[in-house]
């Protein structure tokens, strides 16, 4: 049987792709989503650049803005939001829009499945996702109006405190309860529906209150009003009155579900933009700060890009023009910059894959990530197992996830070909594990006989093992996973003596041993702990029985190493491919 699990971290494949060199090839994050990253060597020093492609997000996949801790004015990260909506998909995104440092709240537009959380920014861009998966980055401004039992007024503000003589409209997404306005008069109201742009919004006056902080409750509202405004709010909108709002967007966007604030525009018609002529001041434009940034390209494919910056010898950072030009060789049509400097990072299911330029990661207001509602499978625990009782390498995990009712067939292949489990069933949303390795089915027993003891597991086959996952969820849309690892036990029981090397001006030896169960060519590599290769201390074929290689301590020119910590690494590579072995060196130099 396959049993519910819960959703493990993404370590194996998070090691992989930060352990990776600047000219590796892309990563799968999942089905169709690729993660890369490079760099660029410049005058002004090194560009670190992380690029993540994905396909237009339609169907399986679904460009869309996470709103942080689900309310205007609070900040999270970008990995804690990851793993708060691990349920709803699988997930990689960047920072999004810039924000107001003392509360959270967006500078810009954040829309999410046609609903409007924050208003935009008129004077910058915002990036909308159409129907059909077109990213349409444009200037988009707000209006508001309300009526109550006089004629139809302007709504100054939404979900943001209103001037001297404004009033504005609190929705539930702003929080739990409106800011404390002195000199104001609020009034609740009651069964507010969604806050749909251009369309009339009907909801009736419930209470009323002066210089409160006012709840929002779920399914309510709240119009704060100051001066002028609040005069004409008491008037007109006494307790049991209908007021009518209107939220209105222009252009229009109706095909528009999901919107996130930045800008500026950084490509418009497969062409870098200089000068937008947006509201940025060019202190935030000019200089070379991390960057990130959204795209697309013709074919509808999705970019999300993230530079870093500010950090001598490894990254220095863009400007907005070099960004510009980065995502047009990269592909993009169309795309704009989303904020920068501290808060730039990308995360693939709640690990950051960059290398963010504070020190710690920086909680910001909204995110815009990449959903997969697809089956997903973990990457395996690790790429190579090795049963031989070491204690090394031991186990196996596997596991996939579904976040949608979903008939699932999960298929685990042995290296002959043979299927060694198939599985069919009807999965609610969750994480499941796969058996590893696989029990054999016991026969239907006979109600004569006393039941037979348990079958333990079979030693697993060596060579390459397959899991396919197959899905067919309740929307009929049907996807696949697909993860490999190796069973190979040709190296084992390695040791290192001694662990600690006092290395006088003569030198000293220390030897890596292990056993082999069958013949391969080994390398044995001494490396700092950077992995800047040192010497190789064996270059052969070893037979299979006790081995043991003798390192004196000198580095490939025939000087002593320096003092420090180091890697020894035993590699073999035979028909079963290549597993590994490290034992951890620390080198003191002594006189």
């Amino acid at each position: 049987m396959l049993r519910v699990l819960v959703s493990s971290a993404v370590a194996a494949l998070t090691a992989a792709l930060l352990a990776a060199p600047a000219a590796a090839q892309p990563a799968q994050l999942f089905p169709g989503t690729t993660y890369e990253r490079g760099v660029q060597f410049t005058p002004h020093g090194p560009l670190a650049i992380h690029v993540v492609r994905g396909p237009r997000p339609v169907g399986l996949y679904r460009l869309r803005p996470v709103l942080s801790n689900e309310s205007v004015v609070r900040r999270e990260t970008l990995s804690a939001m990851q793993r708060r909506v691990a349920s709803q998909g699988t997930v990689v995104g960047v920072n999004g829009d810039l924000f107001a440092w003392a509360d959270g709240r967006p500078t810009g537009i954040h829309l999410r499945d046609g609903v409007l959380v924050s208003p935009p920014n008129g004077q910058r861009s915002s990036a909308g996702v159409t129907l059909d998966g077109t990213l349409d980055v444009r200037r988009i401004k707000f209006f508001g109006t309300w009526r109550g039992g006089g004629q139809r007024r302007s709504l100054n503000d939404f979900n943001k405190a209103p001037g001297k003589n404004g009033i504005a409209l609190f929705t539930s997404d702003y929080g739990s309860s409106t800011p404390r306005i002195s000199g104001s008069y609020a009034v609740v109201l009651s069964g507010f529906p969604a806050s749909t742009p251009n369309t009339d919004i009907a909801s009736t006056v419930a209470s009323a209150s002066q210089n409160a902080s006012v709840g929002i409750a779920p399914g309510t509202a709240v119009l704060v009003a100051r001066g002028i405004a609040a005069t004409k709010l008491q008037a007109e909108a006494p307790v049991g009155t209908t007021v009518a709002l209107r939220l209105i967007l222009q252009p229009g966007w109706d095909t528009v579900g999901d919107a996130i604030g930045g800008g500026p525009v950084l490509v418009r018609s497969g062409r870098p933009v200089y000068s937008a002529n947006e509201a940025f001041e060019t202190s935030l434009l000019a200089p070379r700060h991390p960057r990130t940034a959204v795209g697309q390209t013709a074919d509808g494919r999705i970019l999300l890009v993230a530079v870093d910056g500010r950090q001598s010898g490894y990254s220095v950072g863009m400007t907005t023009f070099e960004m510009a030009q980065t995502l047009v060789r990269l592909g993009a049509v169309r795309g704009m910059q989303l904020d920068g400097g501290g808060s730039t990072t990308l995360a693939f299911d709640g690990t950051i894959l960059n290398r963010p330029s504070d020190k710690t990661e920086r909680p910001i207001s909204d995110a815009l990530m990449l959903f997969y509602y697809g089956v997903y499978a973990q990457p395996p625990l690790v790429s190579v197992v090795s049963p031989n009782g070491d204690g090394v390498a031991e186990e196996q995990a596997l596991s996939f996830k579904v976040v949608r009712p979903s008939n699932v067939t999960a298929t685990l292949t042995a290296p002959d070909g043979m299927v060694a489990l198939s599985e069919t069933a009807a999965r609610a949303p969750g994480t499941y594990k796969v058996p590893f390795p696989p029990t054999p089915v016991p026969a239907p027993p006979d109600p004569s006989l006393p039941p037979p003891p348990a079958v333990p597991p079979l030693p697993p086959t060596e060579g390459r093992w397959t899991l396919s996952v197959n899905s067919i969820d309740d929307q009929g849309l049907t996807s696949s996973a697909v993860r490999r690892f190796t069973v190979n036990s040709t190296l084992g029981f390695s040791k290192l003596e001694p662990v600690r090397l006092a290395l006088p001006p003569r030198g000293a030896n220390a030897t890596v041993r292990w056993t082999q169960t069958r013949a391969a060519r080994v390398k044995v590599t001494v490396e700092t702990i950077d992995g800047v290769l040192i010497r190789v201390a064996a270059l052969r074929r070893f037979e299979p029985g006790s081995q043991a290689v003798v390192w004196n301590g000198r580095q490939a020119n025939g000087r002593l190493a320096a003092g420090g910590r180091h890697i020894v690494r035993v590699t073999a590579e035979n028909e079963l491919g290549s597993v590994t072995l490290e034992q951890p060196l620390t080198v003191r130099r002594v006189r």
